[in-house]
């Protein structure tokens, strides 16, 4: 019997990995949807609806809630909830087996992503777009959109993404019998997977090896691998790809010629994809069962499961209508081209018209056409004017809110609050800096400060942070927000890390003539509340307990050091060296655990030193 080559379990893990999340929590998502069912005030709470959408493996409740986020997200038109609430859709009509529909979802994710410049959202959404054209057979697009989105996922640094892109990849490989290469990419991906302990990943990893192990007939160890792969998903809950691996030992036992085992996965296999909706997995494991029976010389049974499954490939494949979708879209893109060609060649037209009859107007009314020439000059000077006017406003409102939020404020006029579950909130401040400036000129003092201030500012660009404000001595940064991401706390020691080292060089190289002091940082990590206030001098501020608590770490540090709180170190204690400083009596907070952080364990890809990074200890 020849091993089923389209499974398709891999398009489906990158689908089902929502952002900012672990992995799909079916409980989680149920809980919720009582939860918002019997709370009014929930109604409109769009971080509810995206989790919901993200966290539901059923696709029907999956699309239910994506088309809600998305009515109520355009209403306000919040793009990165646009964004996340079509991403959702395509992947339920993606499990649905309609792929017209999830490509235009896509599609529809892709440009909101674009619009709110949310880079990871771009990388993930190329690969969800490459794995539906791998799905309808069409390999050479399906590369084209793999290669772009792994390169922007390489470049953004999430290890989820990435190791799920490289198994999709390694999907396509396998599909087109290329096993070697196919073997190559799930070895990275599962690397991966290993480095950052995500059991989901790893369980489709092995399973996806044990697919390849088969197809190459080395079936003891695709048994081994599969098996485990099983196990591990039954524990996660993640019924598609149990379905599909249960398939895939049906054809083991079938070409062992045991037809027993090989009738008792095939049914397993159906039954799940039967009770979960699945209707690609349906239709495979009616086929499997038709040439079971047919093998077994059931000619009856063979016929009635041969008939659901032309049934179910009829309901799920349209090459026809997808390719024209695919054509479609190649013609959008390509009217888009040219219509912007068209209207430059128009302005170039019009602007040949517009100084041939000024020309002739010059002759036949002199005076009449010098007036007018005079105003033109005035009209484009005052333009030039405006517009610089203009441009400078635009900086300097990008120097005091994020871009996003200075986009929202010029598009409405304000700017909605919104909550983060999980930002890094960094302080620091200089040791004696208040006794020293009673007797410094503030000229100099000033100086100082801006020395060490501008420093930072370009550290903390370099590491995609957001810097909150500066009070005094007092400088305040935060990471995980406008746009969430995973590494938040990474990306801040790596910027703690090069503050400290900074100031200890600028001391050890300190003129006569210069001030220079010692610091102290303190880092905690939590859900904060973040906005706009005033009116007038507008600034970008963030509120709660979290950032309380990141101001205690910071005067409980000592100079030349980075002190952390508890939260801080779960986040980070596998990739930094860290020293337990037991748990310190904190100003109106009580006792609470604080560490060092003494350098990196490991670096991340995205934030290559080259070199072990270890903070100057002041005594």
């Amino acid at each position: 019997m020849k091993f089923n080559g389209k499974a398709w379990i891999l398009a489906a893990f990158i689908f089902l990995v929502a952002p900012g999340l672990a992995a799909q929590n079916p409980a989680l998502a149920d809980s919720l949807i009582a939860l918002y069912h019997s709370d009014e005030s929930l109604e409109n709470d769009l971080p509810t609806l995206k989790s919901i959408a993200d966290n539901h493996t059923n696709p029907d409740i999956k699309l239910e809630y994506a088309e809600i986020l998305i009515t109520k997200a355009a209403k306000d038109s919040l793009y990165n909830y646009l964004h996340s609430g079509f991403l959702q859709k395509g992947n339920a009509m993606q499990l649905k087996g309609n792929y017209p529909t999830a490509l235009d979802s896509y599609f529809r994710s892709l440009n909101y992503a674009n619009l709110s410049n949310n880079r990871l959202g771009i990388g993930a959404i190329n690969i969800s777009i490459a794995d539906t054209y791998s799905m309808i057979g069409n390999s050479l697009t399906s590369k084209r959109y793999y290669d772009r989105g792994i390169a922007i996922l390489r470049e953004v640094n999430d290890s989820i993404k990435l190791g799920s892109a490289l198994l999709n990849v390694g999907d396509e490989s396998f599909n087109s019998g290329d096993y070697d290469e196919a073997l190559e990419y799930f070895s990275e991906s599962g690397l991966i997977f290993k480095a950052i302990d995500y059991p989901l990943g790893r369980a489709y990893n092995l399973g996806n090896v044990g697919m390849v192990y088969a197809a190459q007939g080395k079936h003891t160890l695709a048994k081994k691998n599969i098996n485990e792969a099983i196990e591990m998903l039954e524990e996660l809950e993640q019924y598609y790809p149990i379905a599909v691996y249960l398939s895939t030992i049906a054809d083991i036992y079938a070409a062992q010629n045991n037809i027993p085992n090989a009738f008792d996965y095939a049914k397993r296999s159906h039954e799940l994809a039967t009770r979960y909706g699945l209707k690609d997995q349906i239709g495979n494991s009616n086929l499997q069962l038709a040439n079971l029976y047919e093998a077994a010389g059931n000619y009856k049974e063979a016929y009635k499961f041969y008939k659901n499954y032309i049934v179910y490939r009829d309901s799920v494949t349209n090459l026809q209508a997808i390719q024209q979708m695919a054509d479609l879209r190649t013609d959008f893109e390509i009217s888009q081209k040219q219509t912007e060609v068209d209207l430059l060649a128009q302005q170039k037209r019009n602007q040949k018209i517009i100084v041939i009859s000024t020309g002739i107007a010059l002759v036949l009314l002199g005076l009449l056409a010098f007036g007018l020439y005079r105003r033109y000059l005035y009209i484009n000077k005052m333009s030039k004017v405006l517009g610089n006017e203009k441009d400078r406003s635009d900086k300097l409102l990008l120097n005091i809110l994020p871009e996003q939020t200075a986009r929202e404020l010029k598009e409405f006029g304000r700017v909605k609050s919104q909550r983060f579950e999980s930002v890094s909130v960094l302080f620091a401040d200089f040791k004696d800096f208040t006794n020293l400036s009673e007797y410094l000129d503030p000229e100099v003092l000033v100086e100082s400060v801006d020395f060490y201030f501008s420093k930072f500012d370009e550290i903390i660009e370099k590491y995609g942070l957001e810097k909150i404000k500066t009070v005094g001595d007092c400088y305040m940064c935060a990471g995980g927000l406008p746009f969430p991401s995973h590494d938040h706390a990474h990306s801040i020691l790596l910027a703690a890390l090069d503050m400290t080292n900074f100031v200890k060089e600028a001391k050890e190289n300190q003129k006569d003539d210069e001030i220079r002091f010692d610091i102290r940082i303190g880092v905690n990590t939590g859900p904060v509340v973040a906005g706009v206030v005033g009116s007038r001098k507008f600034a970008y501020d963030i509120w709660g307990d979290t950032v309380n608590i990141a101001s205690r770490m910071e005067t409980n540090s000592e100079a030349g050091r980075i002190n952390i709180s508890h939260n801080t170190y779960q986040l980070v204690k596998f990739h930094f060296e860290c020293e337990y400083r037991g748990k310190v009596e904190v100003k109106s907070k009580g006792s609470m655990k604080m560490y060092y952080v003494n350098a990196i364990k490991f670096h991340h890809p995205k934030h290559d030193r080259g070199e072990l990074v270890r903070p100057e200890v002041q005594v």
